[in-house]
């Protein structure tokens, strides 16, 4: 067995965690050949080729540069192994890829998950995060293995075969150079085998921790990442799944079709305290459409409110269920009639109103399940923010080119405004009674220099609470 074991180290800070990647690697019993790919020489052992230089001005293309390397050697080598300089592989991890590899269909690939470990010697899956979540539907059994898709096809590396590598060159997008798209820099250099070759990445669930890699510096503690525990009870229910009758989701499309995935509906997000502010203080029963894992709907349970959630999917809804929140299925009319003969204080959208296709029905059909009092918290983002003007500007073509009458089949969303959220209230039946204009500190000066008049341009999310018309 020949590999060829491509590392992208820039600079020196991470030249401590590059030596213990060097350390396993010098004592896998293979033929292992390792190229360091440097902006600079670097004395790193006889045993070690060096290959210095940038494919672009930019720094960080220097990750890009496995990429005429494997071109260069793919007759030479069985597997090929890129990493960046502080994800370890061991023998082990190999010996799985090799394994799984056998029993996957040719145009799949085994992929990894990373992992840190906090100071109290907590681990946490750092590839979990934000908007990344699995895919009910993609739970695949070949003999002992079971295998799931992960949308984060980055874990700062990769293995391939040989054959894997050929196909992949053959398909005209592995040597694509450096550019960014819906991941940074050097997470679409680690991603485009996945994304540009034809191949669709899968974690083996049944094995998970063959397949899983420590990240070394351990900075993504308390900033992303999934706690084991939260974790490995979602796995558990992907493995769960045999194709019976039960409601896997999504509740919509979680994934736009723009260019930037910060507009992808967020699985795993953090309390959200403005919108927690907008709930009655004497609100008994909360519905939340669109929940996932459950932080904000948590505050309310601990208030003692009682929380329902229709789920983005079956899976993350374990999480929430965790947590203290009753789930119903994730589905809109399976949720509505099982809620049918409930009624509510507060029904909260939280980044999901515009997800649907007809929003106004969504409103109109929910409306029914609120109390006399009741009210909706809804929020959205804000379309007419500075920051997609920025983006505009710098050549955002999805967003340049937008139609707001096609937005919803070409993109999966509507691009809101406050007129256009205010539209569909008042065409619901609901009329707003407060809107959350509170701005970060670093946009109150403007608002004030304009006595308030780009307050709304400033404002990230639209966030209002309405009730029913009298």
């Amino acid at each position: 067995m020949r590999i060829l074991v491509a590392i992208a180290n820039h600079g020196t800070r991470n030249l401590k965690h590059l030596q213990v990647l060097l350390t396993e690697y010098r004592r896998i019993p293979f033929q292992v050949d390792i190229v360091v790919l440097s902006d600079t020489n670097k004395n790193l052992g006889q045993d070690m080729e060096v290959r210095v230089g940038l494919p672009t001005g930019n720094p960080w293309s220097l990750p890009f540069a496995h990429k005429p390397l494997f071109a260069e050697r793919s007759n030479d080598y069985d597997l090929f192994i890129y990493t960046e300089d502080d994800v370890l592989i061991t023998e082990q991890n190999i010996r799985a890829f090799l394994q799984a590899t056998e029993v996957l269909p040719e145009d799949h690939i085994a992929g990894f998950m990373r992992y840190e470990i906090s100071p109290e010697g907590k681990r946490y899956y750092s590839t979990i995060h934000g908007h990344y979540h699995w895919e009910p539907n993609s739970v695949m059994r070949m003999g002992e293995f079971i295998f799931a898709r992960l949308t984060n096809d980055h874990s700062g590396c990769f293995i391939i075969t040989r054959r894997q590598l050929g196909k992949a060159l053959a398909s005209g997008g592995f040597l694509l150079g450096f550019r960014r798209g819906r991941y940074g820099y050097p997470e679409t250099a680690a991603t485009d085998i996945y994304t540009q070759c034809g191949f669709k990445k899968v974690i083996c669930i049944s094995h998970l921790h063959d397949f899983c890699l420590p990240h070394l510096p351990n900075v993504y503690i308390g900033k992303l990442g999934v706690e084991t525990e939260i974790a490995d009870r979602e796995i558990a229910k992907l493995a769960s799944l045999n194709g019976g009758g039960e409601v896997l989701g999504p509740l919509f499309k979680t994934e736009t079709g723009l260019q930037d995935a910060s507009w992808n509906k967020n699985y795993y997000e953090f309390a959200r305290e403005d919108l927690l502010a907008l709930v009655p203080p004497g609100a008994k029963n909360v519905l939340s459409v669109g929940c996932g894992w459950g932080e904000t709907e948590s505050k309310l349970s601990q208030r003692g409110v009682k929380v329902a959630g229709i789920p983005l999917d079956c899976i993350v809804a374990v999480t929430a269920k965790a947590k203290g929140i009753e789930v119903v299925p994730p589905d809109m009319e399976l949720a509505r009639r099982y809620l049918a003969k409930r009624r509510f204080d507060c029904i909260i959208f939280e980044d999901s109103l515009h997800r649907f296709k007809d929003p106004v029905a969504v409103l109109k059909d929910y409306a029914l399940l609120l109390d006399q009092s009741g009210v909706v918290v809804v929020s959205v983002p804000n379309f007419a923010h500075v920051s997609v003007l920025r983006k505009k500007l710098s050549g955002d073509l999805t967003l340049r080119r937008r139609n707001r009458r096609e937005a919803f089949a070409n993109y999966g969303l509507h691009f809101t405004t406050f007129l256009e959220v205010k539209q569909w209230l008042r065409q619901s039946g609901l009329t707003p009674m407060a809107w959350n204009l509170e701005l970060g500190h670093l946009f109150k000066w403007i608002a004030r220099l304009s006595f308030g008049t780009t307050r709304r341009l400033l404002l990230e999310k639209i966030v209002v609470v309405a009730k029913k018309a009298a």
